[in-house]
């Protein structure tokens, strides 16, 4: 067999490689990328595409991504040309041409060369039930901002989504030990409605239906298994080889943690502020109204019997977790508190939450993280209770779990919310400090990869914005947690904003988790927030404060939920119960409505009961 290899122009005497036209296909668009390669135009997009290592691999992330959740044929060729596309980019940039890419694909399908199958790492084997805000997810959820090819340019294939948002320019961020990256800063004034709904989609939100999917098994393992699956899920998940995935009571009231003095103050001013002020919002008088002569309506406070409580752990322990659950559950009054934490490889908790834990009184430790401690909590086991109630923050599996489980209606629970992962808008005009906006985007940064960070900046010049990104560099490059808290920043932003009122308007739309408004009357603003899980207004009022000890909870919803939901407080672990009680002069002043009503209904026995009381009270 003999094979001919055109070089150069080929074989036709129009200088092409076909006599039938010219090149088309990933071949002319390989030609076009190593062209622009030499002579892009300054500032356009495939320049950017061309400089921007973290720009390029975001891309092709995304677009990958994007391709696994395509189904119908005209979206999967979209998606298929889009990471081509971008591949040929990084062909190009690198100086690999398409005929060493086909010559590799020769070799494999000759079988000149052999590699495994199989993928590299299995769904198996990845940290699912690492269940702290502070994990990774299954894959890393890079969402990247768009970013549009300039007008200097012709979008090529590929190109066309970028031309949804406008960036107005990118923040080169230097990071020692972690490489470079940037963040996108955007002028709201160019943006439209569906630009900044764009925006304001988090970067743990693409691909929700693949995180259910992973989930779904571990609930019914659980389910089906009980405490079986949970040591196995322990033991493959968390390293922890357990006899029991529980600490009963009486195990917790006899062990002594190991903590310092200094510790153990830090979380008893914590607890004492807490309490405080969630105390302050415990109702237990009934409310009582007479709607009508001689009908009394009353509303009756009760406790939420059995309550769970999530408590984070994987990478970085939060014992603050267990204050802000525990302290309003015990104040609610509930009967019985079971506290979730995942175990140390060596079966332990940390000493910190144990303390907690003995200060709040909870009946049973389940040592179980992620999706498969809500399953416990959801379902029971044969060591662990069924709870009434689910509460607790956690990365999105645990955020999925606990949607999941809430809409099985054969073993009903209720959850506080959907809290996922770690988020803070920050706005910032002249008056605010370059240090302390810096270290506020960062106090979130930290808490995980598939965390954001939003910074709106009021009327700020390129230079108090440059004094901010050069603050971010230092401080970043000084964290321990400087890797995760990079890939966080990589994934956030920044809006330009020429008013206080562009930027609550912004604000309301993104529904931030945690709002800092760092500005002159900062107090002003208030009034104006119509959704935020928490707002900290003034700049000596960090984020920080709220997560600890200032008294307010700092489990608060995420995605966006602040539009709809509150976060943890006592009338979260509390019911309310109705009551009605009517007198004979009850029945007359409101028995002919509801008989009428009935009638319009065409409930006839709701009727009756009226009308044979109306008739027993007129006999007597």
């Amino acid at each position: 067999r003999f094979t001919v290899h055109q070089s150069g122009a080929g074989f036709c005497h129009l200088s092409q490689k076909s006599c039938f036209g010219p090149d088309v296909g990933m071949s002319a668009l390989m030609t076009t990328l190593e062209s622009r390669k030499r002579k892009a135009p300054e500032g356009s997009y495939t320049q950017r595409l061309f400089n921007d290592d973290s720009l390029l691999c975001s891309k092709l992330l995304e677009e990958a991504g994007e391709l696994t959740e395509a189904n119908n044929k005209e979206d999967i060729a979209g998606e298929a040309a889009d990471v081509m596309y971008f591949t040929l980019v990084k062909c190009a940039k690198a100086g690999v041409k398409l005929s060493d890419v086909e010559k590799i694909l020769d070799e494999r399908a000759l079988k000149v060369k052999r590699r495994k199958g199989d993928a590299k790492t299995s769904s198996e084997d990845k940290p699912l039930a690492s269940d702290s805000k502070t994990e990774g997810s299954y894959v890393d959820q890079i969402l990247p901002v768009p970013v549009a090819p300039t007008s200097e340019e012709k979008p090529l294939a590929g190109d066309s989504k970028e031309a949804s948002v406008s960036v107005s320019q990118i923040l080169p961020i230097h990071v020692e030990g972690c490489g470079d990256i940037s963040l996108s800063c955007y002028a709201l004034h160019s943006l439209s409605e569906n630009n900044c709904l764009t925006l304001c989609r988090r970067p743990a939100q693409s691909s929700a239906e693949a995180v259910f999917d992973l989930v779904k098994p571990i609930l019914q393992d659980v389910k089906k298994q009980g405490d079986k699956a949970l040591l196995e899920l322990t033991k493959k998940f968390d390293k922890a080889t357990l006899l029991s995935p529980v600490l009963s009571s009486a195990q917790i009231t006899g062990m002594i943690p190991d903590i310092s003095d200094d510790v153990k103050h830090a979380i008893d001013v914590a607890w004492d502020n807490v309490y405080k002020f969630h105390y302050a919002q415990l109702q237990d008088a009934p409310l009582e109204v007479e709607t009508a002569p001689g009908v009394v309506c009353s509303r009756h406070v009760r406790p939420i019997e059995k309550v769970g409580i999530y408590v984070p752990g994987g990478t970085a322990i939060l014992p603050s977790t267990a204050i802000m659950l525990g302290v309003p559950a015990k104040v609610a009054g509930c009967n019985e508190i079971i506290l979730a934490t995942p175990p140390r490889q060596d079966g332990s908790i940390s000493p910190e939450i144990l303390y907690i834990a003995q200060k709040i009184g909870v009946s049973l430790i389940l040592l179980a993280g992620g999706a498969q401690a809500v399953a416990a909590f959801a379902y029971g086991t044969q060591s662990v209770p069924k709870v009434d109630k689910i509460c607790g923050p956690g990365n999105q599996f645990v955020t999925a779990a606990k949607l999941l489980v809430q809409n099985d209606t054969t073993h009903p629970v209720s959850i506080d919310m959907p809290a996922g992962p770690s988020e803070v808008m920050v706005v910032a005009d002249s008056s605010a400090s370059a240090v302390f906006v810096a270290a506020d985007l960062l106090s979130q940064a930290e808490h995980g990869p598939d965390s954001q960070v939003v910074l709106l900046a009021l009327s700020l010049s390129d230079e108090q914005l440059a004094a901010i990104v050069d603050q971010i560099s230092q401080q970043l490059t000084a964290l321990p947690r400087r890797e995760v808290a990079s890939k966080s920043i990589g994934k956030s932003f920044i809006v330009q904003v020429s008013s206080r009122g562009e930027a609550l308007r912004f604000s309301n739309m993104y529904a931030p988790e945690h709002l800092i408004i760092n500005t002159e009357d900062a107090a002003s603003w208030l009034d104006g927030v119509k959704h935020a899980g928490s707002v900290f207004i003034g700049q000596y009022s960090p984020e920080s404060c709220g997560d600890y000890a200032s008294g307010t909870n700092h489990t608060l919803p995420t995605y966006g939920y602040a539009r709809m939901y509150s976060g943890v407080s006592t009338s979260t672990f509390q019911k309310h119960i109705t009551a009605q009680q009517l007198t004979a002069e009850g029945i007359w002043s409101i028995g002919d409505a509801v008989a009428t009503l009935a009638a319009v209904e065409g409930l006839d026995a709701h009727r009756n009961a009226i009308l044979l009381r109306q008739q027993a009270i007129a006999e007597h």
